[in-house]
Order: structure tokens, then C-alpha cells, then sequence
């Protein structure tokens, strides 16, 4: 006869094995899985382990009060530490921080920079981060009118007038828009724009004159209406002389120039990307060419071509006696560069949307930018932002490349200080120094990319 036990109630639960949770769990289950695996393991632990011992002695250098290489080798003699690799010369990034940070910007107007590198703070927070006080937007709109005026200076007016010039286009672009269409809207808003800035009739007369002689083009400079040739900026600082000490652009360098060049383009290359996105895939044939045209031919040459083409070629194109600024230039190209890129980053996401929205927005009656503003772009940015992200990133990185062209970025400015006696022979700490802030520039744009993605996720998974 046998005898069945049958259990009145539950065993209480127990702590699963200390090898299988924490630290230790983690460890077996992905390092030492198995024999394989183990031996790669250790391999790898033992060259982290001579890697570091190599890297961290040479970092801890206690060379930081040297004035010259020389001096930084002596200190580590003394140490007993022989050899050109016995120990990095961080003297070298005490003594030239600031000109690293700031080229040859006159130092008692570091405070410039500094401002409009603060304000850029500010500037951004409210696009960036949706809690910002809406209020800040303000300083947003002001800041593309404040920060050229306050690294190159000069007279307050000029700002003031360019953004009276690009109020007037929005103007324009918004009431023929409400009249007669968009497509009108945005002829009228390039036309305001180009009379106000470019003055296509003081360009002919320049021409005029360059082919036939006279003085069409100084009459017209005269009592003409453009901010940029000096003649509403001169009468209203006859009245009011308000501005800044002007600075050269040839005094530019350092970080403050990577990131003028990076912010610009970046800033810039974003909507002109949308544009020429939503250009490429329009069904008007003549707007399709050009921008598949202008894309393709862009992606298809190096920047390295487009910066030299800024350096040396563009003045040719402009009208006799016209003075294009070496750093306005090059932040041209770079934004039109780094545009032909953002467009086919969003063209993928526009590409990506399911036909179904296109078919919500013509159901709800929504005309093409309504619909465009509303719901197509808004899902194609969120679906583009990696990519978007990199792009960014990459023209950030790429601002390195105008120290071929005669810009002293901060690598232009590391052979600029090795040409100095003191500090001839020192390589790793300057190159280090600055890919250690490129490299906190860059984590820092990739983890606010990951922090928006997981901000607009909606499928809750």
C-alpha cells in the first residue's frame, strides 16, 4: 500500500544562486561562458592591463608647472624616467590653453566669445528641451543677430538692419501666401530678401561700370537701401554710434573657431536640408533637377575641393571690389556641404512614413505645407534623427579641415605653437588636448540624440 503526501502549502522562495545574479552572474554568463570565451577573456584583460601601464605613467606626468620641453625632460630626469615617452609635457597646455581656446582674439576681449558662447547656452535650450520656458525663444530669435556682432563687432545698426531685412521677407512671404498661394508667398519673401540684402540693382551698376566706367555703382552706394554696403548702417551711426571694437577675422582661431564654423552649419544645414529634401521629391520637374542636381554634385566632391574653391575661387564670382570674409565663406560651403547630406538623411525618413499619412493629411484637408508642417515632417525628423545626429557630428569633426586653407583651427594653431623653439618636438599632448574636447563635444550631441529618441518613443515597448 503506498501513500501519496500531498503538500498543505507553498515553500517560501529562495535567493537564487550568488554565481547566477549581480556582478558575478553577469561575468559568467557573458565573459567566462565557456572556454572560448575565457581564454579571450583573459588575452583581453592582460593587453588592457600592458596598455594601461604603458598610458597612465606617461599621463601622470608631473610636468605641469614646465615652461618649455626642455624643462618638462628635466623634471622627469630627476625622476629617473628616461626617453622621449617617459612622460607627456602638459606645460605646454598650460601656458597655450588660452590661445588654443581662442587664437589670437585680443585677450582683454575674451569676454565676447565667452558671452556669446554662454547666450549660445540659452539660445538653444528652448529647441532643444520641450520644459524650457517659452519665453527664452526671444533670445533664440535674437542670438543669429547677436553672436556675429559680438566676435567680430562693429556698429550695432548692422544687426539690427539685416534683421529688419529678413523681418520684411517673412512679411512679404506671409501675406502673398495668404493671397495668392505659397509658392507666391516664397517668390515674394526671395524677392524682399534679395533686394534688401543682395541689391541686384547695385550689382548691375558695379558690372555696368567694370565693363563701360563711371560712377553708376558709387551713386547707387550712395542712397542705396542695402545694410551690407554701408550706407543705412553709416547714416544711423552718424546719429547713434553704438557698437563694438571690430575685429579681423585673421585673429579668429582655436575652439572658438571650430565651434563658430560647427554652430553656423549646423544650424543652417538643417532646414536647407528639409528644403532640398522636400525639393527632390516634388513633382515640379525644374525644382526636382536643381536639387537633385545640386545634391549630387555636392556629395560627389570633397570638402577639402569646397574650401579651397571658398579660399581662392569665390571673390571671382562676386562683383568687382566686393570683400567676402575668409570665414564667411568657408561657413557657406560647409553648410551647403553638410545640407546635401541632411537632405538624404531626411529624404529617408520621408521615404520611411507609411502612404497612409500622406492620404490622413489630404483627408483632413490640409494644403501641401500645412500638411507637411503638421504631420509628415514632425514623423520624419523623429525617424531621422540618428542620422541627422551624425551628420552633425561629422561637419563638426570636419571643421578641422580649414587649417589647410590658412585658418588656424585648433590643429592649425598645434603646429603654430610647435614652430616655437620651447615647444618644438611636443606632438601627443597637443593633438590629445584636442581630441579630448572634440570628444566632449561630440558624447555629448550623441547622448542628447539618444535622450530625444527615448523622449518621442510611442510604441511603448
Amino acid at each position: 500500500m503506498s501513500v501519496t503526501f500531498v503538500r498543505a502549502g507553498m515553500l517560501p522562495e529562495r535567493e537564487p544562486p550568488a554565481s547566477s545574479v549581480g556582478v558575478l552572474g553577469w561575468a559568467r554568463a557573458n565573459l567566462f561562458s565557456g572556454w572560448v570565451n575565457t581564454v579571450l577573456t583573459l588575452l583581453s584583460f592582460a593587453f588592457i592591463v600592458w596598455l594601461l601601464s604603458g598610458i597612465l605613467p606617461w599621463l601622470a606626468s608631473p610636468t605641469w608647472p614646465s615652461s618649455s620641453l626642455t624643462e618638462c625632460r628635466e623634471t622627469l630626469a630627476e625622476l629617473g624616467r628616461e626617453g622621449h615617452y617617459a612622460g607627456a609635457c602638459w606645460g605646454v597646455i598650460r601656458e597655450r590653453w588660452l590661445q588654443l581656446t581662442f587664437g589670437f582674439y585680443p585677450s582683454e576681449l575674451y569676454w565676447r566669445p565667452i558671452l556669446a558662447f554662454v547666450l549660445l547656452l540659452f539660445a538653444v535650450a528652448p529647441v532643444l528641451f520641450p520644459k524650457t520656458p517659452r519665453r527664452m525663444l526671444i533670445l533664440s530669435a535674437a542670438y543669429p543677430f547677436l553672436m556675429p556682432w559680438l566676435l567680430w563687432g562693429g556698429s550695432i545698426w548692422a544687426p539690427i538692419m539685416i534683421a529688419v531685412g529678413l523681418a520684411a521677407a517673412v512679411a512679404a512671404f506671409s501675406r502673398a501666401s495668404d493671397l495668392a498661394g505659397g509658392l507666391w508667398g516664397a517668390v515674394a519673401g526671395l524677392l524682399v530678401f534679395f533686394a534688401w540684402f543682395f541689391d541686384p540693382v547695385g550689382w548691375v551698376l558695379s558690372a555696368f561700370d567694370w565693363v563701360a566706367g563711371g560712377g553708376a555703382a558709387a551713386a547707387w552706394s550712395g542712397v542705396g537701401i542695402l545694410p551690407l554696403n554701408g550706407s543705412l548702417v553709416g547714416a544711423l551711426s552718424g546719429v547713434a554710434d553704438i557698437g563694438l571694437r571690430p575685429i579681423a577675422s585673421r585673429e579668429f582661431g582655436g575652439f572658438m573657431l571650430a565651434v563658430t564654423i560647427g554652430v553656423v552649419a549646423i544650424g543652417c544645414s538643417l532646414p536647407l536640408g528639409v528644403v532640398l529634401a522636400l525639393g527632390r521629391r516634388s513633382d515640379l520637374f525644374i525644382v526636382k533637377t536643381i536639387c537633385v542636381m545640386f545634391i549630387e554634385f555636392i556629395r560627389g566632391v570633397p570638402l577639402i575641393t569646397l574650401l579651397f574653391v571658398a579660399s581662392t575661387l569665390l571673390n571671382i564670382f562676386l562683383p568687382p571690389g566686393t570683400e567676402f570674409d575668409i570665414i564667411v565663406r568657408v561657413m557657406i560651403m560647409v553648410t551647403l556641404f553638410a545640407s546635401a547630406y541632411m537632405a538624404e538623411v531626411i529624404r529617408g525618413g520621408l521615404a520611411a512614413l507609411d502612404r497612409g499619412q500622406y492620404e490622413a493629411a489630404d483627408a483632413l484637408g490640409l494644403d501641401y505645407w500645412k500638411a507637411q508642417r503638421l504631420i509628415i515632417m514632425p514623423q520624419a525628423l523623429k525617424i531621422s534623427i540618428p542620422g541627422i545626429v551624425s551628420t552633425f557630428i561629422g561637419v563638426f569633426k570636419d571643421t578641422t579641415l580649414v587649417s589647410i586653407i590658412g585658418l588656424l583651427d585648433p590643429l592649425g594653431l598645434s603646429n603654430s605653437i610647435r614652430a616655437d623653439t620651447a615647444w618644438n618636438g611636443v606632438f601627443w599632448e597637443l593633438y590629445g588636448f584636442a581630441a579630448l574636447v572634440f570628444f566632449i563635444f561630440c558624447f555629448s550631441m550623441s547622448r542628447y540624440s539618444m535622450w530625444l529618441e527615448r523622449q518621442l518613443q510611442t510604441d511603448h515597448r
